[in-house]
């Protein structure tokens, strides 16, 4: 047995010790930088297809957008690609012209969303298609190198008050009033904060431990006010306002449109990974609220006039989806359209609601519907990626309320009741990502046709 040399032990210390290992991708490439990358080998083109594909599916964005990407890499490329795509993992083969295949499986250790990243490897991706795969090995590795080193616009602080903002406004939206919308704004806020310091703990610990954080800085402040104001008892009722910044929304709206798409093993796993947190986040609330004794309830009812309710409404809107937006690390300008888009289509859900006495799940399907309409005329002219302005702008949609209401009665053995909040949550969560498809079919040429 030859003895291992010394080169072969530095280059093992420098192996991945992840429990994920991590990829050493320059070990694919023994062509040097300045080859075209139209000029590679199989295997470099393959590595190259295969990493911007992993990158791309860490965003959170679909597997359609994924898979969309790497073909256009393989085409300029010119080799042929093949993918399965899931949740966190790729299996993918490419072949070229003499016949020959490469195949590999790559996996993501965690899912997250980072709409900056997304915007700027699409840009990648519609350059490298431009300059018809006219970059050299050495250009491509420092771009894709540069991208991935995109971690988050904003600090955990700034994150923690951009998820006060989203809940505050979204507990307005659900019907609480000044106190409801101080208190759940404290309570995400802290929430989503003690959520980001926890970013390295597994899902199940950060998930459990920021919601019961959420719903115990929403009691505290609420008896502080309770105090200092005289405020009536019924405002705790909005603890569940606190809880709202762990909605999976872009898990699952992008469920339904890759169901919708025939990829049924990223769908279908996407949608148990936003379920499993709608659990953990619901049970972890259900036991915080057993040991403060507190229960969902009617929160005081606002008596504003149409007009003012209508202003309101937008501008809670508004502030919903530019919070939510800026967890998931969008540019500014990126969140403050969305922002706009889920004002118009939020504002209008409701208003059919309550005025036209629509099912709840119409009115979200057309409320969806609308945000997706206005993102496609947007997105033709900023150039920002669809997701990034749909998913946010619908978020605010998603039945929070009725999900924690449900698995609460459930808690306590009151199946009837639990079922029927858990009904109604699931129609409108199947509502919003028709509606998106909806428009997506109307306004994308490329979406709405079959390959046969």
């Amino acid at each position: 047995m030859t003895e291992e040399t010394e080169y072969q032990k530095q280059e093992r210390k420098k192996l991945s010790h992840h429990h994920h290992m991590k990829i050493r991708w320059e070990e694919f490439f023994k062509s040097d930088d300045d080859t075209l990358a139209k000029n590679a080998t199989l295997v470099e083109k393959g590595s190259l297809v295969g990493r911007i594909g992993l990158m791309l599916l860490a965003c959170g964005t679909g597997s359609w957008r994924v898979r969309d990407s790497m073909d256009t890499i393989s085409r300029t490329l010119g080799i042929t690609c093949s993918a399965d795509i899931g949740l966190v993992s790729i299996s993918y083969t490419c072949f070229d012209v003499d016949n020959q295949s490469y195949s590999q499986t790559l996996s993501l250790p965690a899912t997250g969303v980072n709409m900056t990243r997304l915007n700027e490897l699409e840009k990648f991706v519609r350059q490298f298609q431009k300059g018809h795969g006219h970059w050299t090995l050495g250009q491509i590795k420092h771009r894709l190198d540069e991208i991935e080193h995109i971690k988050s616009n904003y600090t955990t602080w700034l994150k923690g008050l951009a998820s006060g903002l989203a809940c505050g406004g979204f507990i307005f939206l659900l019907g609480g009033g000044w106190p409801e919308v101080i208190c759940a704004f404290f309570g995400a806020g802290v929430g989503n904060y003690v959520r980001g310091k926890m970013a390295k703990v597994t899902l199940v610990g950060k998930t459990s431990v920021s919601v019961a954080a959420a719903c115990l800085t929403y009691f505290i402040v609420f008896h502080i006010l309770k105090v200092a104001m005289n405020l009536n008892p019924a405002h705790a009722y909005g603890y569940i306002g606190a809880m709202l910044f762990v909605i999976p929304g872009f898990p699952f709206i992008t469920a339904g449109l890759d169901m919708s798409k025939l990829d049924m093993r990223s769908g279908l796993e996407r949608l148990a990974y936003a379920v499993l947190i709608v659990l953990i986040a619901t049970m972890s609330g259900w036991a915080v609220a057993m040991l403060l004794q507190l229960r969902p309830g009617a929160m005081p009812e606002l008596k504003l006039g149409i007009g003012l309710l209508l202003a309101l409404r937008l501008l809670a809107s508004f502030c919903g989806v530019f919070g939510f937006s800026i967890m998931f690390n969008s540019y500014p300008k990126m969140a403050f359209i969305a922002a706009v888009i889920g004002a118009i289509a939020n504002t209008t859900r409701l208003s059919l609601v309550d005025y036209a006495h629509f099912p709840a799940a119409l009115a979200a399907f057309l409320g969806a519907l609308i945000a997706g309409l206005l993102a496609s005329v947007v997105r033709h002219r900023v150039g920002f990626p669809r997701i990034a302005l749909t998913v946010p702008s619908i978020v605010i949609m998603v039945p929070g309320l009725y999900m924690y209401r449900g698995m609460f009665n459930f808690g306590i053995t009151n199946i009837n009741v639990g079922a029927y909040w858990l009904t109604g949550a699931l129609m409108i969560i199947l509502a919003l990502p028709l509606g998106l498809l909806a428009a997506r079919i109307l306004t994308d040429k490329k979406w709405r046709h079959v390959d046969l």
